[in-house]
């Protein structure tokens, strides 16, 4: 079944089955695109620069990624990456995602409250033992059980072994599984954010454009032991930044594409999922924004999740209208009659793998005969956080009991450490907005299943969305980590007897999403994992392993030139300066979204107005490479990824070299900010290695 749309932020773009073109690509680190390089830019990269590049790059297991920038385990990200993180340290009287933050010495930096990094240390090919593990006459539930189990047994041992956090990745559909084996930092400290006006400059209305004037960054030390990490590998800082027609990469963890899907899964996707997910989006955006008019608190609270939405929506928006374009969709369908030409031209191919393309369409429309079940008997979009931490609670229980390969995703031994890493995190909720949310998610649920339905049974008992939300909301405990850790701790009897009411409520629900889940698996999930791995072993046999596959938020490379484009008529340039950023807030008389902070107006005389803030490449990336290091040649850092264009939208199925754009902060503009607005010198010497200015 083809997975449930996320509100991650999306860009990139790309052509399947074929040998990736032009500056195409997501790569692994164990295939990079060599011969591409090569072949296209004379530069062929070593393996101790890629073990450089990737032992200095970080993802946020939040969302995200960074990477090193100096000695003493400084890292670098977006300003909307760490934005969730800002506000969980927020109060009403600092508000520091508005406000900005520096802490001057190392005792005035801020713990993340639940922010985990993962720095990529080892892979492993593990697809024999993995595809090993299903045997003749298995059905496919059985096969795919199969599978997992085995997964959850590598990545236990390799943990046990090794103390790294080992998760097994599925990639090409299944052609290929890899462990990845990560160190993994839990004492991360904010050090540096500026203001959020400046971070996000432009608003709603410049999101995903292109000329750009963003300083979108913030920085964080980690420790261990209560210690600055010496992080031994980490991006050397070049504060010239790009020029025009630069070779550059972008290491970082793109979360989801669709570029290999069958053409009966981007079907669904257009006349099913998007449409769905877009009115959903739209519902909770509304929620959102009315909660937030009743005040500045209510605004506050609401605001992180609302520009994620907010993002998400314009992101699945253009998204959508790719999946509407006739040329595109033509275009899909041919690269996918090609490939089965192939297959079908070669008998031993045919009968291998011949039928998997038909299978996937029989259980698409399964899926689709089920949709509003598959969809709605969920409150997973509902976006609360304590219900969250309720079904979480409420599985945790039941599944900890069970053999670790038999247990549902999620909670196998290797992934328990992260999981109460979270689960029991002492960030703020705030009950008012978690109410109106859970309220329409339950109410649109309602309106899609009808009261019959035994998961609206189960979930309201009788009642009213409104009522028993209100009630659930106002009386629940597991707003306190502590009271969360209580229940985990005291297992099955405390979880089945407590009378906290939304744990009432997941312990009602929970039969209904199980029985979902198995009817999902059997018909569907099961159905598609062994077909799509039918094919990811057909592209390996018709075309080599000369391509890439599709992203799972997990550590990629990426390459393309500096270099502007085509668009409205005119030409894009590669980069903007912070003569650029002045004319268009003055263009707009300095009004929001395009008013500047103060300090940037009084210091307006300080600065070189000729920095470049922001600039484009052709590297190609998609939601998750966000915070990601742009490198040149030499593997150092003269850029952060931030965004992608607004023609890059289209790029979860399709990547077009000619107009798709990964937008960045300039390494020049962060030391201009830094040393002549934030008078922040001692973090930009850190930054570009000069001895220390102040004690830190």
């Amino acid at each position: 079944m083809k997975r449930i749309l996320t509100f991650i932020i999306v860009f990139a773009l790309f052509l399947p089955c074929l040998s990736a073109m032009a500056d195409e690509g997501m790569w692994t680190f164990d295939n990079p695109p060599t011969k591409q390089l090569r072949k296209r830019y004379n530069f062929t990269p070593t393996k101790e620069w890629l073990d450089h590049i990737r032992l200095s790059s970080v993802r946020f297991n939040d969302g995200g990624s960074g990477s090193f920038v100096s000695p003493d385990g400084l890292v670098l990200t977006n300003h909307h990456v760490a934005r969730g993180q800002l506000q969980k340290v927020s109060t009403p009287q600092k508000d520091y995602v508005t406000t900005g933050f520096y802490a001057r010495t190392r005792a005035e930096e801020i713990k993340a409250p639940d922010l985990e990094l993962n720095v990529l240390i080892s892979t492993d090919d593990v697809t024999a033992r993995v595809q090993g593990a299903v045997k003749s006459g298995m059905d496919e539930k059985q096969a795919l059980d199969a599978r997992r189990g085995e997964m959850a047994r590598i990545e236990k041992e390799s943990l046990d072994s090794t103390g790294l956090r080992s998760d097994v990745i599925t990639l090409y559909q299944g052609g290929e599984y890899w462990l990845y084996r990560y160190k993994k930092y839990t004492d991360v400290r904010l050090v540096f954010a500026p203001e959020e006006q400046i971070a996000f400059f432009g608003g709603d209305p410049d999101n995903f454009t292109y000329p750009r004037y963003d300083l979108d960054i913030a920085l964080f030390h980690v420790y261990e032991n209560d210690k600055p990490v010496q992080s031994k590998d980490y991006l050397k800082w070049n504060s010239k930044g790009p020029a025009d027609g630069d070779l550059v990469f972008v290491s970082g963890n793109p979360g989801s594409t669709d570029r290999l899907l069958t053409m009966a899964q981007i079907e669904n996707e257009r006349d099913y999922l998007y449409p769905q997910a877009l009115k959903t989006l739209n519902r909770r955006l509304n929620v959102l924004k009315t909660y937030g008019a009743l005040g500045p608190e209510q605004a506050r609270q609401a605001g992180t999740l609302r520009l994620g939405l907010e993002n998400a929506y314009k992101a699945e928006v253009g998204e959508y209208k790719g999946l509407l374009d006739k040329d595109i969709i033509a275009k899909k369908q041919k690269d996918e009659d090609e490939f089965r030409k192939q297959v079908s031209g070669n008998p031993d191919w045919n009968k291998q793998f011949g039928n998997a393309w038909d299978e996937i369409a029989a259980a698409e429309k399964k899926e689709i005969g089920n949709f509003k079940q598959i969809r709605f008997r969920s409150l997973s979009r509902s976006f609360s956080g304590l219900m969250t931490y309720a079904q979480t609670i409420v599985q945790y229980v039941a599944e900890i009991k069970k053999p670790d390969p038999q247990r549902i995703d999620g909670f196998h031994d290797s992934q328990l450490e992260s999981l109460k890493f979270s689960l029991f995190s002492p960030a703020p909720v705030y009950p008012k907005q978690e109410e109106k949310l859970l309220t329409d998610s339950l109410q649109e649920s309602l309106e899609a299943l009808g009261p019959d339905d035994p998961f609206i049974k189960a979930a309201l008992n009788g009642g009213q969305p409104a009522e028993v939300v209100s009630s659930a909301i106002s009386s629940t405990k597991l707003g306190d980590a502590a009271f969360r850790k209580s229940l985990v701790e005291g297992g099955e009897q405390a979880v089945g007897t407590s009378t906290d009411p939304l744990i009432v409520m997941a312990r009602r629900i929970d039969p209904i999403i199980r029985e979902q889940r198995k009817w999902t698996e059997e018909n569907i999930a099961g159905i598609e994992a062994t077909a799509e791995e039918q094919i990811g072993k057909a592209r390996f046999a018709v075309y080599g392993k000369s391509s890439y596959p599709e992203a799972t938020f997990t550590l990629r490379l990426s390459y393309g030139t500096v270099t502007g484009y085509p668009m409205n008529g005119t030409v894009a340039p590669s980069k903007t300066t912070m003569f650029g950023l002045y004319d268009r807030a003055d263009s707009f008389d300095n009004k929001s979204p395009f008013n500047l902070p103060g300090r940037y107006v009084e210091r307006r005389g300080k600065l070189n107005l000729s920095t470049p803030i922001n600039f484009v490449s052709t590297c190609d990336i998609i939601g998750g490479n966000s915070g990601s290091p742009v490198v040149n040649r030499n593997g150092e850092f003269v850029g952060i990824i931030f965004d992608g264009n607004i023609e890059s939208l289209v790029g979860r199925f399709i990547y077009d070299d000619t107009t798709n754009r990964a937008v960045a902060v300039d390494s020049a503009a962060i030391i201009e900010a830094l040393r002549k607005l934030y008078d922040a010198g001692p973090l930009a010497d850190e930054l570009e290695g000069r001895p220390l200015g102040a004690a830190r």
